[in-house]
């Protein structure tokens, strides 16, 4: 550990040196503040054609961050609702080819890549048909519905040899990569906890998604939609605020715990907890729902050649009077990191003398002067994104695009994804049956 406090030290930077020189008060009262930066490389000149499968909000953010990308041209859209299509031509123009039928995308042979921004119990399907056609596949998280499809969709990726990355874009994020960075070089020591924690305080931040007016059998294709789950009849609050029943969503857990999940096991190189309990309930949003307004989660991670044992808690409220808040907190025993997509505060939990060489030495000269103070590190250091940093969704299309045309990796591919994805939808299981779960993250499968 030694070793990993001398690099962290050495790489702080010339902010970080410059404080470990400042007298204690300076370093107490004024956090020392360092600029992530990102530089994006590889060869872009080969123009790629993609289409949108499944235009709600996710499924038409995703496709505005891509087309920011060069050459990245959209050639087709399909959804199950009229006006979702109709949006799309207006968006992005007349020349789009439009259907409710995705099967009709991937015949095509121009198309190269496809977003995939269906509900979740769609994901799965359209994801391995996607790569059994030839494309290369970006699908919203979670990559699967239940644990039961994980496999399948690896499988297939593998067969294919295509690129598939699913989009938990905060996992390309300028802060992640900085938290990862510091963990390794023992920044904060050894890992013995870590905390997540999501709050909203708003209808739509609810899933209370509007209902257009003019939804109905006739402009929504519902047999399709359920097609894969229960038969009922047309249920607009069913289609267009699907996130709150269990046919077609995954809850809070498969929402979001699922980005932390991401994020702690890109930072940490783990590959899950093998102890899984969730507990919470429905508090406000009396709407019919069938998923609780507030999670709280507890997993059990167990020690690997990557880290230390750990255990994780992870909450989640949807009415929040604070008006919400969200952060991964990374606990070690000499510190600790908060992290945030464009942000990483570290913080020491005591000022401990520096076991860099130069300041060793500088201390041997002094030796006989007993009252002579030592120089001490920085207690807090914050590392903030610079200006023009455009962020970690449009970093991890990049990360998509970039191994497309150079035959490259991505950081998010379907093994880690399912990864992620299953102790969420493992915390959904806890919920409902009321009990600890067991997971092998190696294996990925029940233990």
């Amino acid at each position: 550990m030694k070793k990993n406090r001398r690099t962290f030290i050495k790489n702080l930077g010339l902010a970080g040196a410059a404080s470990a020189i400042a007298p204690m008060s300076f370093a107490a009262e004024m956090p020392i503040q360092e600029y992530l930066q990102r530089k994006h490389s590889g060869n872009t000149e080969k123009t790629l054609r993609i289409a949108l499968i499944g235009a709600g909000g996710m499924g038409t953010a995703d496709t505005k961050t891509a087309l920011e990308h060069p050459n990245i041209e959209l050639l087709a859209v399909c959804d199950l609702y009229d006006g979702r299509l109709e949006d799309a031509r207006k968006r992005w123009g007349d020349h789009l080819f439009l259907t409710k039928k995705y099967e009709d995308i991937l015949k095509r042979k121009d198309i190269d890549a496809v977003i995939v921004g269906t509900p979740d119990h769609w994901h799965k399907k359209i994801s391995v048909d996607a790569l059994n056609a030839g494309k290369n596949v970006y699908c919203e998280k979670p990559m699967v519905h239940s644990i039961d499809e994980g496999k399948e969709v690896i499988n297939a990726w593998k067969k294919s040899g295509k690129i598939m990355m699913v989009g938990s874009q905060g996992l390309s994020s300028l802060g992640n990569e900085k938290a990862k960075e510091l963990l390794a070089e023992g920044a904060i020591g050894d890992i013995n906890y870590a905390e997540g924690f999501w709050a909203r305080n708003s209808p739509l931040g609810a899933w209370q998604y509007p209902i257009p007016d003019d939804a109905s059998p006739q402009t929504v294709d519902w047999e399709r939609f359920i097609e894969p789950t229960t038969k009922r009849p047309f249920d607009a609050l069913r289609f267009f605020r699907w996130r709150n029943y269990l046919d077609y969503g995954t809850g809070m857990a498969g929402d979001l715990f699922v980005h932390l999940f991401s994020s702690l096991h890109f930072i940490t190189n783990s590959m899950g907890p093998t102890k899984i309990a969730a507990m919470g309930g429905l508090r406000y949003w009396k709407d019919g729902r069938e998923v609780p307004d507030v999670l709280l989660g507890m997993f059990d991670y167990p020690e690997t050649e990557a880290h230390k044992p750990f255990n994780l808690s992870l909450r989640c409220n949807f009415i929040d009077g604070t008006s919400g808040s969200t952060y991964l907190k990374i606990v070690g025993n000499k510190g600790s990191m908060n992290v945030e997509w464009d942000r990483v505060t570290l913080k020491r939990n005591e000022n401990v003398p520096s076991d860099d060489p130069f300041f060793a030495e500088k201390g041997k000269e002094f030796s006989e002067k007993r009252d002579r103070k030592k120089m001490l590190p920085p207690l807090e250091t914050v590392y903030t994104a610079q200006d023009g940093y455009k962020g970690a969704h449009y970093d991890h299309f990049a990360n998509f695009f970039n191994a497309i045309r150079n035959n490259g990796s991505v950081v998010e591919d379907p093994q880690f994804a399912f990864r992620a994805a299953a102790p969420a939808l493992l915390c959904n299981q806890s919920y409902f049956q009321d009990k600890f779960i067991k997971w092998d993250p190696r294996e990925m499968k029940l233990s």
